[in-house]
């Protein structure tokens, strides 16, 4: 445990579960990892950039001339630009640059870009893995940046009769290939997040290291447990919402990238969890009480850090009624607050799973990744449920362009 990075735990009581379930997803269970484990290394398969043989569409050699760029920005939606918020607000005390995030349509922020930079000195990371998002494509022209040979654009798209493809052919715009078998809420580990990882300064080998963590000894052990568990609640259907919980500031942006992963890849066939966000220990003081008193219908994962920090809360010839706080750290705090909120989840038996955080570094995130990755995608194979494909998504989309044209 001494040089575990991540603490998982898990309090899914049993009377939750179904042991005809429990029987039944051990059995498939087994089939899956095999499958799973045997098609890692193959190209073509969704999960390969978890291999250790995963290879990227670009060179170091190719993209170092863009770390002259001390403010970047990053243009996508969705999977293409969640997974690099994650990486630069939980590494950012290693950060020396300005990254901005352009993630929606919002008018008023490209405005304040133009006005108050020269776009010339900014670095553009456009992301849209079909090259056909709306979204990316508005805000791209809308900045009116694209000019022949553009020194400072960068295009990551697929490689093919495609929008965002021939235009960076047509204006001679550096272009690197996403790979077509791996879809945007996986792709964080291949060019998708690993070339805005690289010009963030961070190490990426770091990053991938302990991907595979999660197939050796006890790693091994809790994702079986937890997607087994996790699969069993699904189907009986009575706990509908999954609530992060989160007391570790820097996990924000990667809650959402979470978010996404489990909602597009799990919420299909009338099934899934309802996944969303709470900041604690603000929502101590809004939420709690329906979270602890209200419907049980709710699964919580807490996350929390244990990071010593020596900064103490000093007092002097205050009110006695707060010398329990003197001497102690701000993340002190925090903890007896969490670990108060898990007390009441057992007593109330209340199923709950906490991600205990003890190092802020790119093997740490890197290993998040891939654990909530591989996690999902068994869950939705125990489910038999496509954890890869967004049907709905699709449609939304086509209808959108029919109402544009």
């Amino acid at each position: 445990m001494k040089n575990k990075k991540i603490i998982y735990t898990n309090n899914i009581q049993k009377k939750y579960l179904s042991s005809k379930f429990n029987n039944k997803f051990k059995k498939k269970y087994s089939l899956i990892l095999k499958d799973i484990t045997k098609n890692l290394d193959e190209p073509k398969d969704t999960l390969h950039s978890l291999s250790q043989e995963f290879k990227f569409n670009f060179k170091i050699k190719d993209i170092y001339k863009f770390k002259r760029f001390k403010t970047v920005a990053i243009i996508g939606m969705g999977g293409s630009i969640l997974g690099s918020e994650a990486l630069y607000y939980f590494l950012k005390d290693k950060i020396k640059k300005n990254f901005l995030f352009f993630d929606d349509i919002n008018e008023y922020k490209l405005n304040k870009l133009k006005t108050e930079n020269n776009l010339k000195k900014i670095l553009f990371i456009v992301i849209s893995k079909s090259g056909n998002t709306i979204e990316t494509l508005s805000n791209l022209l809308a900045l009116k940046i694209v000019k022949k040979n553009s020194k400072n654009i960068i295009v990551i798209s697929e490689k093919f009769d495609n929008p965002l493809y021939l235009l960076s052919q047509k204006m001679k715009l550096h272009h690197i290939e996403h790979k077509n078998y791996i879809g945007g809420r996986y792709s964080v580990l291949s060019e998708t997040g690993m070339v805005p990882a690289y010009l963030m300064g961070l190490n990426i080998q770091r990053l991938r290291k302990n991907l595979l963590i999660h197939f050796k000894s006890k790693n091994k052990k809790f994702l079986k447990d937890s997607s087994i568990k996790l699969t069993n609640l699904l189907q009986n259907n009575r706990f509908k919402n999954l609530i992060f919980f989160n007391y570790v500031s820097k996990l924000d942006k990667f809650l959402y990238w979470s978010q996404q992963l489990i909602a597009e890849s799990l919420g299909k066939k009338g099934k899934g969890f309802f996944p969303s966000i709470g900041k604690a220990p603000r929502d101590h003081h809004s939420l709690l009480q329906l979270y602890l008193d209200g419907p049980k219908d709710k699964i919580f994962y807490i996350f929390s850090e244990d990071i010593n920090n020596d900064k103490k809360i000093k007092l002097r010839n205050l009110d006695k009624r707060v010398n329990f706080l003197s001497n102690k750290s701000l993340n002190q705090i925090k903890d007896a607050q969490k670990n108060a909120f898990v007390k009441a989840l057992k007593k109330k038996n209340i199923p709950y799973r906490e991600f205990r955080i003890r190092d802020f570094s790119e093997n740490t995130l890197g290993e998040l990744f891939s654990y909530f990755m591989l996690e999902t995608v068994i869950v939705g194979k125990l489910s038999n449920i496509n954890p890869f494909n967004q049907p709905a998504i699709e449609e939304v989309k086509i209808n959108t362009k029919k109402l544009l044209v």
